[in-house]
Protein backbone atom coordinates (compact mmCIF):
# COMPACT_ATOMS: atom_id res chain seq x y z
CA UNK A 1 0.00 0.00 0.00
CA UNK A 2 2.66 2.82 1.22
CA UNK A 3 4.87 1.66 -2.08
CA UNK A 4 2.37 2.62 -4.74
CA UNK A 5 2.04 6.15 -3.61
CA UNK A 6 5.84 6.41 -3.79
CA UNK A 7 5.52 5.01 -7.31
CA UNK A 8 3.19 7.47 -8.77
CA UNK A 9 4.93 10.31 -6.89
CA UNK A 10 8.37 9.12 -8.74
CA UNK A 11 6.40 8.84 -12.25
CA UNK A 12 4.48 12.29 -12.03
CA UNK A 13 7.95 13.94 -11.52
CA UNK A 14 9.53 12.02 -14.61
CA UNK A 15 6.71 13.47 -16.56
CA UNK A 16 7.17 17.33 -15.42
CA UNK A 17 10.94 16.95 -16.05
CA UNK A 18 10.49 15.46 -19.59
CA UNK A 19 7.71 17.97 -20.55
CA UNK A 20 9.81 21.22 -19.57
CA UNK A 21 12.88 19.42 -21.30
CA UNK A 22 10.93 18.80 -24.61
CA UNK A 23 9.38 22.74 -23.92
CA UNK A 24 13.27 24.23 -23.71
CA UNK A 25 14.27 22.48 -27.02
CA UNK A 26 11.09 23.70 -28.63
CA UNK A 27 12.16 26.96 -27.47
CA UNK A 28 15.56 26.40 -28.80
CA UNK A 29 14.59 25.41 -31.74
CA UNK A 30 11.70 28.39 -32.35
CA UNK A 31 14.77 30.85 -31.71
CA UNK A 32 17.38 29.52 -33.81
CA UNK A 33 14.84 28.94 -36.66
CA UNK A 34 13.91 33.14 -36.39
CA UNK A 35 17.69 33.78 -36.09
CA UNK A 36 18.45 32.08 -39.59
CA UNK A 37 14.89 33.52 -41.06
CA UNK A 38 16.12 37.30 -39.96
CA UNK A 39 20.03 36.93 -41.10
CA UNK A 40 18.32 35.98 -44.39
CA UNK A 41 15.85 38.27 -45.37
CA UNK A 42 15.08 41.96 -44.05
CA UNK A 43 11.94 42.15 -42.25
CA UNK A 44 8.33 43.69 -43.78
CA UNK A 45 9.43 46.80 -41.92
CA UNK A 46 12.83 47.34 -43.26
CA UNK A 47 12.16 46.30 -46.65
CA UNK A 48 8.79 47.70 -47.13
CA UNK A 49 7.57 47.23 -50.56
CA UNK A 50 11.04 47.04 -52.26
CA UNK A 51 10.68 43.32 -53.39
CA UNK A 52 7.92 44.99 -55.49
CA UNK A 53 10.03 47.97 -56.71
CA UNK A 54 13.09 46.43 -56.97
CA UNK A 55 14.13 42.80 -57.87
CA UNK A 56 17.29 40.77 -58.17
CA UNK A 57 16.75 39.27 -61.67
CA UNK A 58 20.55 37.65 -62.09
CA UNK A 59 24.54 38.56 -61.83
CA UNK A 60 26.95 38.54 -64.35
CA UNK A 61 30.43 37.68 -62.78
CA UNK A 62 33.60 39.33 -63.61
CA UNK A 63 36.34 36.85 -63.13
CA UNK A 64 39.40 37.71 -61.98
CA UNK A 65 38.81 41.33 -61.40
CA UNK A 66 40.12 42.79 -58.40
CA UNK A 67 39.82 45.98 -56.32
CA UNK A 68 37.56 48.62 -56.18
CA UNK A 69 34.72 49.29 -59.36
CA UNK A 70 34.24 52.75 -60.01
CA UNK A 71 31.33 54.01 -62.37
CA UNK A 72 29.18 52.14 -65.53
CA UNK A 73 27.70 53.53 -68.99
CA UNK A 74 25.89 51.28 -71.26
CA UNK A 75 24.85 50.85 -74.48
CA UNK A 76 21.30 50.13 -74.71
CA UNK A 77 21.25 49.35 -78.24
CA UNK A 78 23.96 47.00 -78.58
CA UNK A 79 23.26 45.81 -74.92
CA UNK A 80 26.60 46.25 -73.61
CA UNK A 81 27.50 47.56 -69.93
CA UNK A 82 30.68 49.64 -69.46
CA UNK A 83 32.74 48.75 -65.79
CA UNK A 84 35.79 51.06 -65.18
CA UNK A 85 37.37 48.38 -62.67
CA UNK A 86 39.34 50.68 -61.14
CA UNK A 87 41.39 48.67 -59.17
CA UNK A 88 41.90 46.34 -61.69
CA UNK A 89 43.29 49.09 -64.08
CA UNK A 90 40.70 47.83 -66.84
CA UNK A 91 37.44 48.77 -68.62
CA UNK A 92 35.32 45.65 -68.40
CA UNK A 93 32.60 45.30 -70.90
CA UNK A 94 29.73 42.71 -70.16
CA UNK A 95 27.53 41.36 -72.64
CA UNK A 96 23.64 42.08 -71.32
CA UNK A 97 22.19 39.34 -74.04
CA UNK A 98 24.58 36.48 -73.41
CA UNK A 99 24.91 37.35 -69.53
CA UNK A 100 28.44 37.18 -69.80
CA UNK A 101 31.61 39.10 -70.05
CA UNK A 102 32.86 40.04 -73.49
CA UNK A 103 35.86 41.90 -73.38
CA UNK A 104 38.45 43.26 -70.39
CA UNK A 105 40.69 46.10 -72.23
CA UNK A 106 43.83 46.77 -70.21
CA UNK A 107 46.02 49.71 -70.62
CA UNK A 108 44.25 52.49 -67.93
CA UNK A 109 45.70 54.02 -65.22
CA UNK A 110 43.10 53.82 -62.28
CA UNK A 111 39.60 54.29 -64.19
CA UNK A 112 37.01 55.83 -63.06
CA UNK A 113 34.43 57.48 -65.14
CA UNK A 114 32.55 56.60 -68.33
CA UNK A 115 30.26 57.37 -70.98
CA UNK A 116 29.02 55.85 -74.06
CA UNK A 117 28.30 58.71 -77.13
CA UNK A 118 25.85 56.38 -79.11
CA UNK A 119 25.77 58.92 -82.16
CA UNK A 120 29.22 58.86 -82.06
CA UNK A 121 29.89 55.12 -81.27
CA UNK A 122 32.52 56.02 -78.66
CA UNK A 123 33.59 55.22 -75.40
CA UNK A 124 34.88 57.74 -73.13
CA UNK A 125 37.04 56.84 -69.83
CA UNK A 126 38.83 59.29 -67.30
CA UNK A 127 41.69 57.67 -65.34
CA UNK A 128 42.07 58.72 -61.83
CA UNK A 129 45.59 58.25 -61.63
CA UNK A 130 47.35 59.61 -64.51
CA UNK A 131 44.60 62.04 -65.70
CA UNK A 132 44.51 60.90 -69.05
CA UNK A 133 40.68 60.92 -70.68
CA UNK A 134 40.58 58.33 -73.35
CA UNK A 135 38.45 58.27 -76.33
CA UNK A 136 38.24 54.37 -77.14
CA UNK A 137 36.22 53.58 -80.97
CA UNK A 138 32.38 51.79 -80.00
CA UNK A 139 33.40 48.77 -81.58
CA UNK A 140 36.86 47.60 -81.67
CA UNK A 141 37.54 49.66 -78.53
CA UNK A 142 40.94 50.58 -79.24
CA UNK A 143 41.72 54.51 -78.14
CA UNK A 144 41.52 57.17 -81.12
CA UNK A 145 42.08 60.03 -78.66
CA UNK A 146 43.72 61.31 -75.07
CA UNK A 147 43.84 64.08 -73.27
CA UNK A 148 45.56 64.85 -70.29
CA UNK A 149 44.02 67.26 -67.76
CA UNK A 150 45.36 67.91 -64.04
CA UNK A 151 45.34 64.47 -62.82
CA UNK A 152 42.71 62.71 -60.96
CA UNK A 153 39.79 62.41 -64.26
CA UNK A 154 37.07 61.42 -62.26
CA UNK A 155 33.41 62.03 -63.58
CA UNK A 156 32.55 61.88 -67.15
CA UNK A 157 29.18 63.35 -68.21
CA UNK A 158 28.06 63.97 -72.05
CA UNK A 159 25.98 67.13 -72.96
CA UNK A 160 24.22 66.64 -76.00
CA UNK A 161 22.68 69.31 -77.11
CA UNK A 162 26.18 71.39 -77.26
CA UNK A 163 28.37 68.25 -78.25
CA UNK A 164 30.46 68.06 -75.29
CA UNK A 165 32.15 66.14 -72.86
CA UNK A 166 33.02 67.33 -69.15
CA UNK A 167 34.79 65.96 -67.36
CA UNK A 168 35.54 66.66 -63.06
CA UNK A 169 39.44 66.16 -62.45
CA UNK A 170 42.16 67.62 -60.29
CA UNK A 171 42.16 70.14 -57.35
CA UNK A 172 39.19 71.93 -58.89
CA UNK A 173 37.88 71.87 -62.78
CA UNK A 174 35.37 70.65 -65.46
CA UNK A 175 37.55 69.96 -68.15
CA UNK A 176 35.75 71.09 -72.17
CA UNK A 177 36.33 68.50 -74.52
CA UNK A 178 34.59 68.01 -78.13
CA UNK A 179 32.73 64.68 -79.25
CA UNK A 180 35.87 64.53 -81.39
CA UNK A 181 38.22 64.66 -78.65
CA UNK A 182 39.49 68.33 -78.62
CA UNK A 183 40.19 70.00 -75.71
CA UNK A 184 37.48 73.42 -75.57
CA UNK A 185 38.78 74.80 -72.56
CA UNK A 186 38.58 74.00 -68.47
CA UNK A 187 35.74 75.66 -65.88
CA UNK A 188 37.62 76.45 -62.21
CA UNK A 189 35.28 75.50 -59.17
CA UNK A 190 37.78 75.55 -56.26
CA UNK A 191 37.73 71.78 -55.28
CA UNK A 192 37.66 68.58 -56.65
CA UNK A 193 34.46 67.97 -58.54
CA UNK A 194 32.16 65.06 -57.85
CA UNK A 195 29.27 63.87 -58.94
CA UNK A 196 27.18 66.59 -61.30
CA UNK A 197 24.09 66.97 -63.59
CA UNK A 198 23.26 68.65 -66.32
CA UNK A 199 19.51 71.09 -66.60
CA UNK A 200 19.55 72.95 -70.11
CA UNK A 201 21.74 75.70 -69.21
CA UNK A 202 23.51 74.71 -65.80
CA UNK A 203 25.58 72.12 -64.26
CA UNK A 204 25.44 71.73 -60.73
CA UNK A 205 28.76 70.11 -59.51
CA UNK A 206 29.27 68.59 -56.31
CA UNK A 207 32.51 70.19 -54.52
CA UNK A 208 33.22 67.88 -51.00
CA UNK A 209 36.11 69.76 -49.98
CA UNK A 210 34.32 73.22 -50.07
CA UNK A 211 31.19 71.44 -48.97
CA UNK A 212 29.32 73.35 -51.73
CA UNK A 213 26.65 72.65 -55.08
CA UNK A 214 28.33 74.96 -57.51
CA UNK A 215 26.23 76.35 -60.45
CA UNK A 216 28.33 76.30 -63.70
CA UNK A 217 26.79 78.70 -66.31
CA UNK A 218 27.22 76.16 -69.84
CA UNK A 219 27.12 78.77 -72.12
CA UNK A 220 29.30 80.95 -70.77
CA UNK A 221 31.61 77.88 -68.90
CA UNK A 222 31.87 80.27 -65.88
CA UNK A 223 30.54 79.38 -62.27
CA UNK A 224 27.09 81.45 -61.48
CA UNK A 225 26.23 80.42 -57.88
CA UNK A 226 27.51 78.37 -55.06
CA UNK A 227 25.00 76.97 -52.73
CA UNK A 228 26.07 75.58 -49.42
CA UNK A 229 25.95 72.32 -48.00
CA UNK A 230 25.67 72.99 -44.36
CA UNK A 231 23.46 70.73 -42.44
CA UNK A 232 25.93 68.03 -43.62
CA UNK A 233 29.48 67.22 -45.03
CA UNK A 234 31.35 64.75 -47.94
CA UNK A 235 28.11 65.40 -50.77
CA UNK A 236 29.40 62.89 -53.57
CA UNK A 237 26.30 61.31 -55.78
CA UNK A 238 23.88 63.67 -56.90
CA UNK A 239 20.55 63.29 -59.33
CA UNK A 240 18.38 65.58 -60.40
CA UNK A 241 14.35 66.37 -61.45
CA UNK A 242 14.56 68.51 -63.88
CA UNK A 243 10.78 68.74 -64.52
CA UNK A 244 9.95 69.75 -61.07
CA UNK A 245 13.15 71.57 -60.08
CA UNK A 246 14.62 69.34 -57.67
CA UNK A 247 18.43 68.42 -56.82
CA UNK A 248 18.79 65.25 -54.58
CA UNK A 249 22.42 64.98 -53.18
CA UNK A 250 23.84 62.55 -50.58
CA UNK A 251 25.59 62.88 -48.04
CA UNK A 252 28.31 60.54 -45.69
CA UNK A 253 28.82 62.57 -42.90
CA UNK A 254 26.29 62.08 -41.53
CA UNK A 255 24.31 59.82 -43.89
CA UNK A 256 21.21 61.58 -45.41
CA UNK A 257 19.92 62.70 -48.71
CA UNK A 258 19.27 66.45 -49.24
CA UNK A 259 16.91 67.89 -51.75
CA UNK A 260 17.39 71.14 -53.11
CA UNK A 261 15.18 73.66 -55.00
CA UNK A 262 16.87 74.28 -58.24
CA UNK A 263 15.11 77.45 -58.59
CA UNK A 264 16.30 79.31 -54.58
CA UNK A 265 19.33 76.72 -54.16
CA UNK A 266 17.82 76.48 -51.08
CA UNK A 267 17.26 72.45 -48.79
CA UNK A 268 13.36 72.18 -48.55
CA UNK A 269 13.91 68.91 -46.77
CA UNK A 270 15.94 65.98 -45.77
CA UNK A 271 15.58 62.06 -45.57
CA UNK A 272 17.83 59.33 -43.95
CA UNK A 273 20.50 57.05 -46.20
CA UNK A 274 22.97 54.42 -46.06
CA UNK A 275 26.83 54.60 -45.01
CA UNK A 276 29.30 54.87 -47.94
CA UNK A 277 26.85 56.75 -50.29
CA UNK A 278 28.45 57.12 -54.50
CA UNK A 279 25.75 56.95 -57.01
CA UNK A 280 21.91 57.99 -56.82
CA UNK A 281 19.35 58.02 -59.63
CA UNK A 282 16.23 59.50 -60.56
CA UNK A 283 13.08 57.46 -61.94
CA UNK A 284 11.12 60.04 -63.56
CA UNK A 285 8.19 57.09 -64.75
CA UNK A 286 7.76 55.97 -61.36
CA UNK A 287 9.01 59.19 -59.43
CA UNK A 288 11.76 57.18 -57.47
CA UNK A 289 14.98 57.60 -56.32
CA UNK A 290 17.66 54.55 -56.13
CA UNK A 291 20.86 55.26 -53.59
CA UNK A 292 23.59 52.74 -53.90
CA UNK A 293 25.64 52.81 -50.60
CA UNK A 294 28.66 50.64 -50.16
CA UNK A 295 27.17 49.19 -46.60
CA UNK A 296 25.89 46.95 -49.02
CA UNK A 297 22.12 48.48 -50.07
CA UNK A 298 20.08 50.08 -52.04
CA UNK A 299 17.60 52.39 -50.46
CA UNK A 300 14.66 53.33 -52.75
CA UNK A 301 12.63 56.24 -51.81
CA UNK A 302 9.33 57.84 -52.92
CA UNK A 303 8.43 61.08 -54.23
CA UNK A 304 5.48 62.06 -51.80
CA UNK A 305 5.52 65.65 -53.35
CA UNK A 306 7.85 67.69 -54.98
CA UNK A 307 9.59 68.48 -51.45
CA UNK A 308 9.58 65.29 -49.91
CA UNK A 309 10.28 62.00 -50.03
CA UNK A 310 10.00 59.19 -47.74
CA UNK A 311 11.76 55.81 -47.14
CA UNK A 312 9.61 53.14 -49.62
CA UNK A 313 12.26 49.85 -48.82
CA UNK A 314 16.06 49.17 -48.66
CA UNK A 315 17.16 45.96 -51.05
CA UNK A 316 20.21 43.93 -50.00
CA UNK A 317 22.98 43.97 -52.22
CA UNK A 318 26.68 43.29 -51.24
CA UNK A 319 29.48 44.87 -49.02
CA UNK A 320 31.27 47.26 -51.15
CA UNK A 321 28.69 47.94 -53.82
CA UNK A 322 28.65 51.47 -53.44
CA UNK A 323 28.38 52.28 -57.32
CA UNK A 324 25.69 51.62 -59.80
CA UNK A 325 23.55 52.67 -63.38
CA UNK A 326 20.37 52.89 -63.57
CA UNK A 327 18.71 52.62 -67.09
CA UNK A 328 15.14 53.82 -67.82
CA UNK A 329 15.23 52.41 -71.32
CA UNK A 330 15.92 48.74 -69.95
CA UNK A 331 14.21 49.37 -66.47
CA UNK A 332 16.59 47.73 -65.08
CA UNK A 333 19.38 49.29 -62.03
CA UNK A 334 23.20 47.70 -62.46
CA UNK A 335 24.92 47.54 -58.90
CA UNK A 336 28.85 46.79 -59.05
CA UNK A 337 30.04 44.19 -56.37
CA UNK A 338 33.57 44.29 -56.00
CA UNK A 339 35.57 41.14 -54.86
CA UNK A 340 35.51 39.79 -51.36
CA UNK A 341 37.29 37.14 -50.33
CA UNK A 342 36.28 34.32 -51.42
CA UNK A 343 33.64 36.23 -53.53
CA UNK A 344 34.00 36.76 -57.01
CA UNK A 345 33.30 40.62 -58.61
CA UNK A 346 30.08 40.27 -60.09
CA UNK A 347 27.44 43.01 -61.78
CA UNK A 348 23.84 42.53 -59.79
CA UNK A 349 20.82 42.91 -61.62
CA UNK A 350 17.87 44.50 -60.25
CA UNK A 351 14.47 45.02 -62.05
CA UNK A 352 12.30 46.96 -62.28
CA UNK A 353 8.40 46.72 -60.83
CA UNK A 354 5.72 48.80 -60.71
Amino acid sequence: MKRRPLLGLLLLAFCVVASCSAGRQSAVATVNANVSDATATPTPSEQGNSGGMLRLVGSIPLPQVRGRIDHMAVDVKGHRLFVAALGNNTLEVVDLKKGERAASVGGFDEPQGLVYISEANRVVVANGGDGVVTFLDGESLKPLKTIRTGGDADNVRYDAARGRVYVGYGDGALAVISVEGEHVGDVPLGGHPESFQLDGGRIYVNVPSRREVVVVDAEKLKVGETWPVSEASANFPMALDAARHRLFVATRRPPRLLIYDTATGKVISTAEAGGDSDDIFYDGEHKRIYASFGEGSVFIYEQVDADHCRLAGKVPTAAGARTALFSPELGRLFVAAPSRGDRAAEIMIYQLGS
